[in-house]
């Protein structure tokens, strides 16, 4: 399947802005990875993708990961957000897309995890950065993309885990992992 084959694919199954959203991270997805040195294709194709399954119903969503191997301590009945993910990954066949890189890429673009890939982390970060977004410190989070994807993770990390506190919600184990793991590395490169 083509590029425009799966945008046309996915149109229907979401709203205008969720549709521009997925255009605008193939966008950026594309352009971070020409910066890093990533397959430009692998990451436009895990933008285009990565949210097809963020308008989904939860219980279908919920039967898509209960018939997976997927192993995660994700109650996501309580955090239904972060779903979509990982259902997304296991219904890339529908594109005719079977690369793992692509899959993983796509699976935790949500939750991120410890040992992120290049392009998985690429996919996070334009997630976040994409030119629509629009919430405190989108401008930090850009130029920190621009200067290490490992900076900008932590980064990311930290805003989103602060925010969840404040909110008084749940912090699965991948996304503290990822959190332990950036801290150090991080430190490592000062």
């Amino acid at each position: 399947m083509t590029r425009e084959e799966m945008r046309a694919a996915i149109r229907p199954l979401m709203h205008e802005e969720r549709y521009r959203h997925s255009l605008a991270v193939e966008r950026e997805a594309e352009r971070l990875a020409r910066r890093y040195g990533e397959d430009p294709e692998k990451a436009a194709i895990a933008g285009i993708l990565h949210d097809c399954c963020k308008e989904m119903p939860l219980e279908e969503a919920l039967q898509i990961v209960g018939q997976s191997d997927i192993m995660t301590e994700i109650d996501f009945r309580e955090q239904p957000q972060l779903i979509h993910g990982f259902a997304a990954s296991l219904v890339l066949g529908r594109y005719d897309v079977h690369d793992p890189d692509i899959q993983n890429a796509v699976r935790y673009h949500t939750v991120a995890r410890a040992g992120m890939s290049r392009l998985e982390k690429i996919i996070y970060l334009a997630d976040l950065t994409e030119e629509g977004r629009d919430y405190p410190d989108v401008a930090v989070m850009r130029r920190l993309t621009e200067e290490s994807l490992d900076r900008a993770m932590l980064y990311a990390l930290c805003f989103s885990i602060a925010k969840l506190t404040r909110l008084c919600r749940p912090i699965c184990r991948e996304t503290w992992q990822a959190y332990n793991q950036y801290v150090l590395t991080c430190k490592e490169e000062k």
